[in-house]
């Protein structure tokens, strides 16, 4: 099984599992009149969209590269993070204005034990999705699935969230469920930057491998006098890298050929994540 379809086998199991706890808390949220609950479920719900939204980009960023794309199509992989994030926004959005009527036209809600070991279920099963997940997302390399767990984690706090403030209720503190809404939408807030960070490096071509690492692997050429100019970009499964090696200017060109290719192959042994590297021979600087 290659890459891509692990990572699309995991998003599928994810899926299920937070449809099912999305169900169970709108449809609870509903029962009981808590506008909490009721918020918690849509943002359950998101996760489920964010899932479908990764499996469609992964079918795109699987194709191998051609004239038009000759880097291939990884980055729709980190555009599908970057739709990740537009779900979180949204929820912000509508878990704002669900707490704010029901702060301005007060309800009790109704609670009991159900609600609770529904809540507690859920709860568990998110717990277990974003280890699964996360766990899954650095063995396959994948940002998507680490970037999805970022968003189910943020599930576990405004449950948490939620299940105090019922708990509050039920002394009678009824103002609690609108403001655990509130709280909510802080900790989505949080999972949006955290997204927002990773998105951006890999869109913005920040460096991935770090210069003094490259440098050693290239001062390990007996030829090479030494380099620089080492650029990196890209995810940290899905690498482009290019320097300059300074050779002695008397070297045949065929020559230098061959050590251009020794310092490639060095690269993308010690490198695996690097997909191509590009070497530019030059003299070294006159001193």
């Amino acid at each position: 099984m290659d890459r891509y379809s692990a990572v699309s086998r995991v998003l599928i199991r994810v899926l299920l599992l937070n449809l099912a706890v999305a169900i169970a808390k709108i449809l609870l949220g509903v029962a009981t009149g808590a506008v909490s609950i009721l918020t918690d479920g849509f943002h359950s719900l998101t996760d489920g969209g964010s899932n479908v939204v990764a499996l469609v980009a992964l079918r795109v960023a699987r194709r191998p590269p051609d004239t038009e794309h000759p880097y291939g199509h990884r980055k729709f992989e980190t555009m599908a993070s970057v739709g990740i994030l537009v779900f979180l926004l949204l929820v912000i959005v509508q878990v704002l204005s669900a707490a704010f009527n029901r702060l301005r036209t007060p309800v009790v809600p109704t609670i009991d034990a159900i609600t609770f070991l529904v809540m507690g279920a859920t709860f568990l099963i998110n717990i277990a999705v974003v280890a699964y997940e996360r766990r899954a997302g650095r063995r396959l390399s994948s940002e998507v699935l680490i970037a999805d767990s970022h968003h189910t984690q943020s599930d576990l706090f405004t449950s948490l969230t939620v299940i105090v403030a019922l708990i509050g209720v039920e002394l009678g503190l009824a103002i609690l469920d609108p403001l655990a809404a509130v709280i909510v939408a802080g900790f989505i807030g949080y999972a949006c930057w955290e997204i927002f960070q990773e998105t951006t490096r890999i869109l913005a071509d920040q460096i991935v491998i770090a210069e003094s690492e490259i440098r050693e692997v290239v001062r390990g050429v007996p030829e090479v006098l030494g380099c620089h100019r080492i650029r990196s970009r890209g995810a940290t499964d899905h690498v482009f890298l290019d320097l300059h090696v300074w050779l002695e200017p008397s070297l045949r060109l065929d020559e230098a050929h061959r050590i251009s290719h020794v310092v490639k192959d060095r690269i993308m042994a010690r490198y695996p994540q690097v997909k191509d590297a590009i070497i530019h021979i030059e003299p070294p600087p006159q001193l």
